[in-house]
């Protein structure tokens, strides 16, 4: 299940992502980690709230983009020290990148 984040407005997430805020890559984490095994071709990752706009961003990915962006976020979860999620991390880019050279 995708994470939520709620945000005043949709500059204030573009803000997060400019800095880099850790709750986003852990949100894209968990989301791919929970769909390792999904048949589908895209999963979503996250729905972002904006309270000012009344509006909810869905952000989704393609299960061919998985290990790429597990590999781009886990220096993020390895500057916050969250070390027992890097191995699960770097097992899960493995796993995909296993499957993706055996098709």
């Amino acid at each position: 299940m995708a994470q939520e984040i709620t945000v005043n407005n949709s500059d204030e997430f573009q803000e997060m992502v400019a800095n880099k805020d850790f709750r986003i890559a852990d949100a894209i984490v968990t989301s791919i980690l929970g769909n390792l095994n999904t048949k589908k071709k895209n999963i979503h990752i996250l729905s972002v709230i904006s309270l000012e706009e009344q509006e909810v961003y869905d952000l989704t990915l393609e299960k061919k983009f998985f290990a790429d962006t597990l590999e781009e976020n886990l220096k993020h979860f390895i500057e916050q020290e969250r070390y027992e999620e890097c191995s699960k991390i770097v097992e899960a880019i493995n796993k995909l990148k296993e499957k993706t050279t055996s098709k």
